[in-house]
């Protein structure tokens, strides 16, 4: 009986191990993907007005990228996460044209000729295996909630075709400069939002004049905040698939502008070193903050936080969506001499460029310049009882690495060849043997170049100059040497233009010629 017993037991416990192990093999993935959020923002790497407690928690909890970097602006850089892809890669995903579902809004369009015309597009993209479609063959539920796949503008037939199986929030970017939208869409449905009115999805102005003020505390035909309807469907998704591994991307519009928030956050209402636009930026910031928080708490709460991996990460760096005249201005410009910059040997910082922020953590640029406060990006990754803790590393990565990363993971191989390189190994604490020699980015102002030993090649293409920078000891990109390193250039110029398939202009990034028009 005794024996009997026993093996009822061991058959238990082996049971129960075989299940915690098939757990451990497949854990959840959520990836949080700020918008035009530079680093500079989080109270991680030093931001003094906005403190962001559960953000950081990511990383305290887990692992820091220190050398991260994305795209420069919106569209290419989702597009990159999501195909894994360089965006200096010619020929890899379809970009159009945003702007036809205001259409839609406007009742010009009905919702199902406005997809035909997307679809009609987007139907000749490459057949490669994309991020979700990963996580589906290895059995996983996929669900996609806020600012929908990589844009400007998105379809059902796209949203099934990439392989999600869930997903609710704006098909079209445009959209998105709006915080109350009219309509969202939900698999595939068209779901109104009651109260919302504004075709523009209550869009304002950028400046932060007394005007400007009045339009955007202007709430007529503005009544359900976006990402107050995200949230409740991101804990929905969480609770309805508990029991099954799943990921969920959640691309959410905080903090782009232009600037949009129910309430200023009581951390800033009586802060009078802020204007009082600025205080409805940081407010934007310190709701994702609090979203993030609650997320966590929500995955502790069902039993799922050792079994969760959590992703934060931006799209591109810092913006500037709160101007005020004789403070921080757009076009940007030099706020002690009043001039603009010629981007070569003048360019944006925060102390000259008026942002009290210093959103882009004190380098050179912003979102669309190939500086590094274009690209540089915040990556935390945290796996409790797996991923190392409170670990920073210098490993260089880009954000098209998070799918080799999930292939790895997952034992999935993408039938397609992919640029990235999975940095699973380190996030472990071992050594990882796929780490890049170099990685590559487009901007709007040409290509940029980075090496595994900190040197960055830059490329103005309108004026076919090249800039050399060794970032160990140039964090603010300061000194160029292509003067003194006239070999080093020549190497890297031909590493950088295989990079961008033979033609280092496929990485001068332009809407004209690289986003397809909708008509």
């Amino acid at each position: 009986m005794k024996k009997i017993t026993f093996y009822i037991l061991f058959s238990i416990l082996g049971f129960m191990a075989s299940a915690q192990n098939a757990a451990i093999s497949k854990p959840n993935v959520i990836y949080i993907l700020a918008d035009d959020m530079g680093r500079g923002m989080l109270s991680y790497y030093g931001q003094k007005i906005v403190k962001t407690p559960n953000i950081d928690k990511i990383a305290k909890q887990g692992v820091s990228f220190n050398r991260s970097y994305a795209g420069v602006y919106c569209a290419p850089s989702r597009a990159s996460l999501i195909t894994g892809y360089s965006d200096c890669r010619k020929g890899k995903y379809i970009l159009t044209q945003a702007g036809i579902y205001e259409k839609v809004a406007k009742g010009l369009l009905s919702d199902e000729r406005a997809q035909a015309k997307v679809d009609s597009i987007v139907g000749g993209e490459p057949d490669i295996t994309y991020l979700p479609q990963l996580f589906k063959q290895a059995g996983y539920i996929t669900g996609e909630i806020g600012k929908l796949d990589y844009g400007f503008v998105t379809t059902t037939n796209q949203m099934k075709k990439h392989g999600w199986d869930y997903w609710y929030g704006y098909y079209d970017h445009q959209q998105c400069h709006g915080f109350y939208p009219m309509f969202l869409h939900e698999n595939g449905k068209m779901i109104s939002i009651p109260g919302n009115t504004r075709p523009d999805a209550g869009k304002t102005g950028e400046w932060g004049s007394e005007e400007g003020e009045k339009e955007r505390w202007n709430m007529e035909g503005k009544t359900v905040y976006s990402q107050d309807l995200f949230l409740d469907k991101i804990l929905s998704f969480i609770h309805q698939n508990k029991n099954k591994p799943f990921f969920l991307y959640h691309p959410t519009q905080l903090p782009h502008g232009p600037v949009s928030i129910p309430a200023i956050h009581p951390d800033f209402v009586f802060n009078n070193k802020l204007t009082q636009i600025e205080k409805e930026y940081a407010s934007m910031l310190k709701k994702l903050d609090d979203n993030v928080g609650i997320i966590m708490d929500e995955l502790k709460k069902t039993g799922l936080d050792k079994n969760t991996i959590i992703v934060f990460s931006s799209d591109n760096g810092h913006e500037l969506y709160y101007s005020y005249k004789g403070r921080v201005e757009k076009p940007y410009k030099n706020m002690q001499t009043g001039k603009g910059f010629d981007n070569i040997t003048e360019k944006f910082y925060s102390n000259i460029g008026g942002d009290v922020f210093d959103g882009n953590n004190g380098m050179a640029g912003l979102k669309r310049m190939n500086w590094e406060g274009g690209a540089r990006v915040p990556l935390f990754i945290s796996w409790p009882g797996y991923f190392k803790q409170n670990v920073v590393l210098q490993q260089l990565v880009g954000n098209y690495d998070f799918m080799a990363t999930i292939a790895e993971l997952l034992h999935i191989k993408p039938k397609d060849k992919k640029d990235g390189a999975s940095f699973l190994s380190t996030l472990k604490g071992k050594k990882n043997e796929a780490e890049h020699d170099a990685i590559a980015f487009a901007s709007p102002m040409g290509p940029a170049l980075i090496t595994y030993d900190g040197w960055k090649l830059r490329y103005l293409a309108a004026k076919k100059i090249y800039q050399l920078y060794y970032l160990p000891n140039d964090y603010k990109e300061e000194h160029d040497l292509v003067q003194q390193q006239p070999g080093k250039v020549e190497a890297l110029k031909k590493i950088l233009a295989e990079k961008c398939d033979g033609d280092v202009n496929n990485g001068w990034f332009n809407d004209d010629r690289d986003v397809k028009a909708v008509r």
